[in-house]
């Protein structure tokens, strides 16, 4: 099984999956093919002679179906080509289709792997979150009254991250109880943050103007400034959730920073030059936030090797447990 391979056999045995699926697409013999990162897929830049790179993604496997990646592909180009927004947009291999099959023998596994048109673009600065956060915001904004008038493929086929799908019963990333460093007496603490979570967007409710398709990870990281132009890559766990749930994934892993309340505000500043958002709702910011972190304790716990994983260690445990108890402390009457 491909868990059980020790990191750099899984690194050799995904070059060569990656180095097979090149074939698949009328494409000249690449002249470097390098790992950009391995997370939930493992994503190559391709170099090729006298033409612009490409970008090859070798997909997880039992991560989302091929539904699933479609459904991904079909909303970025209809972003793209509705809504302005530029994203990555696949090329279709020999046989015509975005989503190559590549089978290994050795495994019993097939891998879906899809190839891409590179970005140009840059990471925004985040010396200076105000700025940043803004252009998040309001491009974050098209996206959600794009997905409000897009029609879903009838094969959709997408994670779901409402409650359940993210600290409840079924959680996509694991059990946020597992997550690294978490101490003993800690635990009752967060299942009162969980239950008052619960709580509370059960009586915000799922109208279509607060929940539907969102890219549920997108942060400065997955932004690319091109002069005056957002865009937007990564879609990977784009699903069902709430609107506000965009906002919480945009302040992952610095919901501890002393800048963050001045982030909040340029994002939703930026938001409302493209969307609305009521009072209301922008009351209950803070539940998707502490929401989102523990779904992300969860991340850290069912990914002990990830190089984040290390590298926060159990200082993201403390963190999280000091930001239950501020919250218990703000909602709980």
């Amino acid at each position: 099984m491909f868990e059980q391979m020790s990191y750099d056999a899984q690194l050799a045995y995904l070059q060569g999956v990656a180095e097979k699926a090149l074939q698949k697409w009328a494409l000249p013999e690449p002249t470097d093919l390098k790992l950009l990162s391995l997370s939930e897929n493992a994503t190559y830049r391709v170099d090729l002679p006298d033409r612009d790179p490409l970008i090859l993604r070798v997909h997880r496997t039992d991560y989302h179906s091929r539904d699933g990646i479609q459904t991904e592909l079909d909303w970025m180009k209809a972003l793209q080509e509705e809504a302005g927004i530029q994203t990555p947009q696949s090329i279709d291999g020999r046989d015509g289709s975005a989503i190559q099959e590549v089978v290994s023998a050795a495994l019993d596994e097939v891998r879906y792997v899809t190839l891409f048109h590179f970005i140009d673009g840059d990471e925004p600065d985040e010396s200076d979150l105000i700025e940043p956060f803004k252009k998040l915001g309001e491009v974050t904004g098209k996206m959600h009254n794009h997905a409000r008038g897009w029609t879903l493929p009838s094969y959709f086929d997408r994670l779901v991250w409402d409650y359940d799908g993210c600290i409840g019963d079924t959680p996509n990333w694991g059990d946020w109880r597992k997550g690294p460093g978490l101490k003993p007496e800690d635990v009752g603490t967060l299942e009162a943050v969980a239950d008052l979570i619960k709580q509370r967007l059960t009586a915000f409710g799922q109208s279509p103007q607060r929940f539907g398709l969102i890219h549920s990870d997108i942060r400065l990281a997955n932004l690319l400034i091109c002069g005056d132009d957002t865009r937007v890559i990564d879609f990977d766990d784009c699903g069902l959730g709430w609107f506000l749930y965009d906002l919480a994934s945009a302040v992952s892993f610095i919901e501890t920073n002393p800048g963050l309340d001045k982030a909040i505000d340029a994002w939703v500043e930026g938001y409302r030059r493209s969307a609305s958002l009521s009072e209301e709702e922008e009351r209950e910011i803070p539940t998707f936030i502490m929401m989102r972190r523990l779904t992300l304790f969860a991340w850290l716990g069912s990914h002990p090797t990830a190089d984040l994983a290390q590298e926060l260690g159990d200082s993201f445990a403390q963190g999280t447990v000091a930001l239950g108890k501020a919250y218990l402390e703000q909602f709980q009457s």
